[in-house]
Order: structure tokens, then sequence, then C-alpha cells
């Protein structure tokens, strides 16, 4: 069942309602009648509505609350670059698999895992294990040097692995890693590392993320939770990605997600 079903169901309900309540023209009709009609159109509404939403009940639907925009903190405007919510086939201006990871959207969800036996076995073959595509990794492409992004996403697996799960912002450049008890900002691999007590991220539920960054500056939100990271070597000049990188035989979803140019 599509995600926007039960708004469509109630529209219909809505709308239901709102056609019994239009005036019915009744050129030779006696007040006798019209009031007749009236009490018919009311009687029918009784019965009808209650109907309507026990069926709606039982679909058991997630109803979702509107989402509040979400306000910058180190910018004074943000301009919308790409907005998606996986209703439709993937965007791969905006999006490119790698290390032939398996990627899909389900039920509305931008959903990764492993790469496929075959591919796994011809880079192990090669010597190259670490890009055999055991995680599910993506890049989401043409993040602004300054920017906002707003998403939700799960991680899934067993137990953290060293290093990873991981947001990469800028490829090497601020990698963010989740493990048990930190969250930890890595820039370019080894200039400077800054663990974290909090927020942090567990694995196999959904989680709210806000990411800013200018130069100097990473703002990082979770689940409401946020922290500042200030340093000189914070910079995205020549970027223009984050890649998400899941567990070894994990998987990745991702929803939601928004993306802003900061002004």
């Amino acid at each position: 069942m599509p995600r926007n079903a039960s708004g469509m169901l109630f529209g219909f309900a809505a709308k239901v309602k709102t056609n019994l309540h239009e005036e019915i023209p009744c050129h030779d009709s006696s007040p006798q009648d019209v009031g007749k009609a009236n009490v018919q159109k009311g009687t029918f509404m009784k019965l009808l509505l209650p109907s309507l939403l026990l069926s709606i009940l039982s679909l058991n639907l997630p109803l979702r609350a509107a989402t509040p925009e979400y306000k910058p903190e180190l910018f004074q405007s943000a301009k919308l670059i790409y907005a998606d919510t996986f209703d439709g086939a993937l965007n791969t201006a905006f999006w490119e698999v790698r290390q032939s990871s398996t990627w899909e959207i389900k039920d509305g969800i931008l959903t990764g895992s492993q790469s496929s036996k075959e591919f796994q076995e011809k880079m192990i073959a090669k010597g190259d294990k670490a890009h055999a595509g055991f995680k599910p990794v993506i890049w989401m492409k043409q993040v602004p040097e300054n920017f906002v992004c707003t998403m939700r996403v799960r991680y899934d697996g067993k137990s953290y692995t060293k290093g990873f799960p991981l947001l990469d912002i800028g490829h090497h450049i601020h990698t963010i890693t989740f493990s048990e008890k930190a969250t930890t900002l890595t820039i370019k691999k080894d200039i400077e590392k800054l663990p974290i007590e909090s927020p942090l991220f567990s694995l196999n539920e959904w989680h709210d993320i806000a990411i800013e960054l200018k130069k100097g500056t990473l703002l990082l939100t979770i689940d409401g939770k946020k922290h500042r990271f200030d340093s000189a070597n914070i910079d995205m000049t020549g970027q223009a990605q984050i890649d998400f990188k899941g567990i070894d035989f994990g998987t990745c979803q991702i929803d939601d997600v928004k993306l802003w140019e900061g002004q």
C-alpha cells in the first residue's frame, strides 16, 4: 500500500461528506419532500462515516504527521536543491551505486544490501577485498560546498564493526563513524579525530539526521540531539558528495532526503 494511501482515503471521506451536503436541485419538490430528503441524507451519513472510518483503521496504515520545516543554524537562508521520498525510480543524477552493491526502492524507501556473490568472488580473486561489496555503499551527489541536508537513515546489522557504519561528508574528507559508545568525526583520514559521546546512532533503528556544513564548522543532529564540530580543517572545497556505507552483510535504508545550498 503506498505511503499516501491513508491520505487518499481521508480525502475520499471528505469528498463524500462534501458531496452529500451539497444542495440538490428539486424543481418540482414540495417542502415535505425536501425535508424527507434531508433526513435521508443525514441518516445515510450516520451509517456511512462509522463504516468508512472502521475500514480505514482496519488497514493499519501508518499515519505520518507533517514534518516541520527544518530551520538552519549556520546559514541565514537556504535554497532547496533536491528532495526525495523515493516514490518513483532512483534519481541517478543525485545517486551513484558503488561496489556493485544492491540497491532498490522498496515500499517508498531506498534500500541497500551487499553485492552479488559473483562480484565478491571476482574482487577477492583480484586481491581487492576492501571493495568487494560486502556492505551497501552509495553516494549522494551534487552536494554544495555550503549545505544543509536532512534525512531519515537506518543501518541494520548484527553489530558495529571497526569504522562502520559511517557517513562520509566529501569522499574521505569528513568521515562520521558510529559505534556503541561514540560518534567520531575524522577529517581527511588522519589529520584530525574528534570523538564525542553524544549524539549516538544505534543500529537497527530509524534516525532523523540533519547535517549543516560550512568552512570551519559541521553541525550534526541525530534525533534532535546536536553537536557542533569547529575546526579549521572542515572544508568541502572541491567535494560534492555524501557517502553512505553500512556494515558487512547488513543493510542501509534511506528516506525523506532534502538537500539545500546554504546562503
